[in-house]
């Protein structure tokens, strides 16, 4: 019960805190700019081309639901065929949880938890999650490397503190990418090799319970080797959950560039938003600050800047992350507190 209690409190804590850090966020964004206000960016919106603006909403709810449709295609794929109704639950909650905790995975439990609920397996939450997660981190790297194929010069654009966190960011994905696919095939040697390490780290007192670091990680290694088992040989899982990750991500990536020809952008640069997009992208999803809020808007507002006058940067940025982030997280936050309200009530 105290552990639940804990659990509890610590949701709350982050939630609060999310909130606070959008608070100053916005707050930040508008102290830079003479006109930017609520209202402003409202009439800005309203008054923009409507046909780029639902499009625009559109590649942000397609955000939310390709995430849906990767889980089901993944459970699918090992016979646990789910509705779209149910995946687009399992991800609206790991969208809000992700976005009001300091890590990207923070919302892994609360899709866990619907999916268990489900009637779905343990052993096949944890590998389908798992390898969702590896096909959402390589699509990132993916569309980070087409974007460099599209216009090397983009990188250059950025102010040196953008540069040093694309490329650690590039770095880190990558990594984490390559590690993903080793563990698929050869989790044992991976997992020996971490322990040694932390073995190592123990005993020059760098961490000091052992024990529990050793449990985690003998946990996370069983949970490797299921993910392991359950897909090899299934490269056409892998494929397929591959492209709609891709798709997912590039739908995001896109809400800039749509956004901007709504209120008036010039056509050609919407390539170059798109590319610098893609690269903003790798540059703030491994910070761990609830949703990179602050960090995702810094880099946004400076590769932006190149384009288009600070001030319209400013502006872009506001209209783009109000979708992507701040409205999405809001509706997957109360697609959440819905289904799970329905499940305690049919419970």
């Amino acid at each position: 019960m105290a552990k639940q209690d804990r659990s509890v409190y610590k949701k709350i804590f982050w939630m609060l805190f999310s909130t606070l850090l959008a608070g100053v966020t916005v707050w930040a964004i508008f102290k830079q700019s003479r006109s930017l206000s609520i209202e402003q960016l409202f009439n800005v919106m309203i008054d923009g081309k409507k046909p780029y603006l639902i499009i625009s909403i559109a590649c942000a709810a397609a955000y939310v639901v390709l995430e849906g449709v990767a889980i089901c295609s993944i459970l699918k794929g090992i016979s646990y065929k789910r509705s779209l109704r149910k995946g687009i639950l399992y991800s609206t909650s790991d969208v809000y949880f992700s976005a009001i905790t300091p890590s990207a995975t923070g919302g892994q439990p609360a899709s866990a938890y619907f999916m268990h609920k489900d009637g779905i397996p343990a052993g096949v939450v944890s590998a389908t999650l798992i390898l969702n997660l590896m096909m959402y981190t390589a699509a990132i790297v993916f569309l980070g490397i087409i974007a460099v194929i599209m216009h090397p010069g983009f990188f250059r654009d950025f102010e040196t503190l953008s540069r040093v966190l694309i490329v650690i960011g590039f770095v880190v994905l990558t990594g984490l990418t390559i590690f993903f696919f080793m563990v698929l095939k050869k989790s044992d040697n991976v997992f020996a090799f971490i322990k040694r390490i932390v073995m190592y780290l123990c005993k020059k007192k760098i961490i000091h319970n052992s024990e529990h670091a050793l449990s985690k990680i003998e946990d996370m290694h069983k949970d490797y080797k299921n993910c392991a088992k359950l897909f090899a040989g299934k490269n056409g899982i892998l494929r397929k959950a591959f492209a709609w990750n891709v798709l997912q991500r590039a739908s995001q990536i896109a809400v800039p560039m749509f956004m901007h020809l709504c209120i008036g952008g010039n056509n050609r640069d919407s390539v170059t938003l798109f590319a610098k997009q893609c690269l903003i992208t790798i540059g703030y999803n491994f910070v761990p600050i609830p949703g990179a809020m602050g960090v995702a808007d810094y880099l946004m507002i400076d590769g932006f800047s190149n384009i288009m006058t600070h001030e319209a940067a400013l502006q872009l940025d506001m209209l783009s992350r109000g979708i992507t982030f701040y409205f999405c997280v809001t509706i997957s936050g109360l697609v959440t507190l819905g289904g799970y309200l329905w499940t305690k009530k049919k419970r």
